[in-house]
């Protein structure tokens, strides 16, 4: 089986896997509460404007996890599928093979699990969600990822 070497089909590249990487400091979901307070929810954590915080997804997962809502648990899962993603592009950018419909596919789940956090945080008296994280994932997906596996389809 040859080796594909043409640009579309090329795996992931230095310049996607810091995309990828910068997705860490997008907050996936912005809440704003009435009172003024706004939380930032990033990949690794979680950031409160007021009073200031910084909650890791380890001491959230682990700490403060007993008696919240099923929607939450939202965030660890797209954490999961976006760590998969970026394992994807980088064994694919160091060994020069990789599947861009895992990869993208991936980013598109983890987008989809954001959009279902910010959602749950919305129908929340006093309370609106932004899912920036999934805009940003779907964009990242179909920027790196779509014309590749577009391509392979045909």
């Amino acid at each position: 089986m040859a080796r594909r070497t043409d640009r579309q089909e090329s795996p992931s590249d230095d310049r996607t896997v810091l995309v990828l990487l910068a997705l860490l400091a997008v907050p996936w979901s912005i809440q704003r509460y009435a009172d003024g307070g706004t939380t930032l929810l990033f990949a690794w954590g979680l950031l409160n404007t007021a009073p200031f915080g910084v909650t890791t997804l380890s001491d959230f997962l682990f700490v403060y996890t007993r008696g919240l809502p099923e929607y939450i648990f939202s965030w660890p899962l797209s954490v999961a599928c976006y760590a998969g993603a970026v394992a994807s592009a980088v064994v694919g950018w160091r060994r020069g093979r990789e599947d861009s419909r895992v990869t993208g596919g991936l980013l598109a789940v983890a987008g989809v699990a954001q959009l279902s956090l910010a959602q749950g945080f919305s129908v929340q008296p006093g309370r609106t969600a932004w899912p920036l994280g999934t805009l940003a994932l779907w964009a990242v997906a179909w920027w790196a990822y779509w014309p590749r596996a577009k391509r392979r389809r045909t």
